[in-house]
């Protein structure tokens, strides 16, 4: 597998994560300054960990504590997609270039490298990730611009784009899926007490997404359990 191979599959990724990465440019030039907005995608490659983390620093009362815990859970997916397509990968796959190329392990580029019939290169996979990081840190880099200089209105009007993505990802899941659609309701449900129970509104805005995570999976895990094939 070489490396123009792997460039030619990551295009249509990269020019997806370019539009997406564009909104969380716009959000995050409210906040922070373009170079700090821009490293930020540059060290990270994971649009709900950034935006989770983002949300958490903009309500001005989450810890740093709260965002590695936050960022954690919602990232640990990829964590089972690295084993999981540590099985796939060929000899020369070797720990180090494991470690180097990790964080190009998304969803996309998971799925894309999971579906080759032969066995995954390091020089592949360089090229497969190259332009989907490409085009996130440069989507970050021109909408934190753009958020800076153009009017509210205009930056708040192209920031609805964030929450179509969302739903373009979790609706036809939850069509097709109904513990997926379950889990997502328990969310909602888990959402709306912590912002209006007289209690529970005191949590966090951090913990209040940590909690609504991990308690919608473990109910969903609970009610729905995956058998194992015999």
């Amino acid at each position: 597998m070489s490396f123009k191979k792997g460039v030619d599959d990551g295009l249509p990724i990269g020019i997806g994560y370019f539009a997406v990465s564009f909104s969380f440019g716009i959000a995050g030039s409210k906040l922070l300054t373009w170079p700090l907005i821009t490293l930020i995608s540059m060290t990270n490659l994971t649009s709900a960990g950034q935006f989770a983390g983002l949300h958490i620093m903009s309500e001005m009362t989450g810890t740093l504590l709260e965002m590695a815990i936050a960022t954690f859970f919602i990232n640990l997916r990829y964590s089972l997609m690295a084993i999981s397509l540590s099985q796939k990968v060929s000899p020369s796959f070797g720990t180090f270039k494991r470690l180097c190329l990790g964080t190009g392990i998304t969803d996309e580029i998971y799925a894309v490298a999971m579906s080759s019939k032969v066995p995954v290169t390091p020089i592949y996979f360089l090229g497969l990730m190259l332009l989907p990081y490409l085009g996130w840190t440069s989507g970050t880099l021109i909408g934190a611009v753009c958020g800076e200089v153009l009017p509210h209105f205009l930056t708040d009007a192209l920031g609805v784009a964030l929450y179509g993505m969302f739903i373009a990802i979790v609706v036809p899941q939850m069509k097709i899926h109904k513990p997926t659609c379950i889990a997502v309701f328990i969310s909602i449900a888990l959402s709306l007490l912590f912002n209006y129970a007289p209690v529970l509104s005191e949590v966090s805005f951090g913990f209040a997404i940590i909690l609504c995570a991990v308690l919608a999976s473990l109910v969903a895990a609970f009610l729905f359990p995956i058998k194992e094939n015999a």
